[in-house]
């Protein structure tokens, strides 16, 4: 710990619970902050205490996207006038992250102009969790702490004690993050194959994999209106799986996406608390990424690494796919010396 510059935690009026569970795992008081509103809609942010010399962590997940992100945008720039030591930019859901690249002419790319915004507005540190594209983090000239839900989901899954697991991805997009799961859980992976009509609206979908007689998970970084998720359920409870269930790291759960859900053939989404979800959905079970943030932030000021939380999880399978390819190569190799002809097959994981 930084003893000359002690730290403080504020939040923003939309992520204040989880802002109080981060606290508490770090055994701290929330700090006071005054969000003052005008009749026209405008807004204005005071501390309430001094930041004078302080690590500022502000935690604020930016959806619903305008008024939450200015809302930080104004958090930033009072802790700057207030002579904060760092200001470290807490946001375990990114919004505007979906406008990542131009995928069409004469498009805006929203995440590059937020990550600007808020390296002007004078964060010295990001902090977030499950970006929609971890390209994102190229977009900001600071440090970016970029977390996982996997260290919450996957002691979540071991604890189900599934049988014929099959974890699969609701697109091609999420195919990264499942071939990681699979390979941790020794499972196999299945892909959907998606084509959209326009934003939130699937048209086509098909299923690439065996899910019969399998208990699925699908993983994805965010669940909207929840119009992929239960059509990926519903076509591989038609397959044949026995279950399918859905872990998701931000639940935005846009209308009717509770609705859609209790109707589906999903028995459970599992979700994080990244963000706010005050909505009945029957379906729904909620994990706390306190804990997960709490560390990080005690891992900031102590200086120490934050990778170590996660490679725990993924050394098993960075050492087994490296023995694997060794075996395979040097295999390879004394086969070629010792049989003319002899065709060595490619291992998907040697490419």
């Amino acid at each position: 710990m930084d003893s000359q510059h002690p730290f403080s935690v504020f939040a923003g009026s939309n992520t204040k619970y989880l802002a109080e569970e981060i606290c508490n795992c770090l055994g701290c008081k929330l700090g006071k902050i005054n969000l003052q509103r005008f009749a026209d809609g405008e807004f204005g942010v005071s501390y309430e205490e001094s930041v004078r010399g302080h690590y500022v962590f502000l935690v604020q997940s930016t959806v619903p996207c305008a008024d939450n992100l200015m809302e930080l945008l104004l958090m930033i720039d009072a802790a700057k006038r207030a002579s904060a030591y760092k200001i470290i930019a807490v946001i375990p859901y990114f919004g505007w992250a979906r406008q990542d690249r131009k995928d069409k002419p004469r498009v805006a790319i929203g995440a590059k102009l937020v990550a600007d915004m808020l390296t002007v507005a004078g964060i010295d540190r990001l902090i977030t969790m499950d970006l929609h594209a971890d390209q994102i983090q190229g977009f900001f000239n600071v440090p970016v702490d970029h977390l996982y839900a996997s260290t919450i989901f996957l002691p979540y899954i071991q604890s189900m004690n599934l049988e014929n697991l099959v974890i699969a991805s609701p697109d091609v997009g999420g195919s990264k993050r499942a071939n990681a799961y699979s390979k941790y859980l020794g499972c196999p992976m299945v892909l959907c194959h998606k084509s959209r009509e326009k934003a939130n609206v699937v048209s086509e979908m098909t299923v690439i994999g065996d899910v019969k007689g399998k208990n699925v998970i699908i993983l994805d970084d965010m669940v909207d209106t929840a119009g992929t998720l239960t059509k990926a359920a519903g076509i591989m409870s038609n397959g044949g799986a026995l279950s399918v269930r859905a872990l998701v790291s931000h639940a935005v759960m846009s209308d009717p996406a509770s609705t859609r859900v209790d109707e589906s053939s999903l028995e459970e989404i599992i979700f994080t608390n990244s963000i706010p979800f005050h909505k009945n959905c029957k379906k729904a079970h909620i994990l706390s990424i306190a804990p997960l943030f709490a560390d990080t932030i005690q891992r900031v000021m102590d200086n120490r690494s934050i990778s170590e939380n996660y490679f725990k999880y993924w050394a098993g399978i960075l050492v087994v796919s490296a023995l694997f390819v060794f075996a395979h190569y040097v295999c390879g190799r004394y086969l070629r010396s010792s049989f003319v002809g002899l065709q060595v097959p490619t291992l998907p994981f040697a490419r």
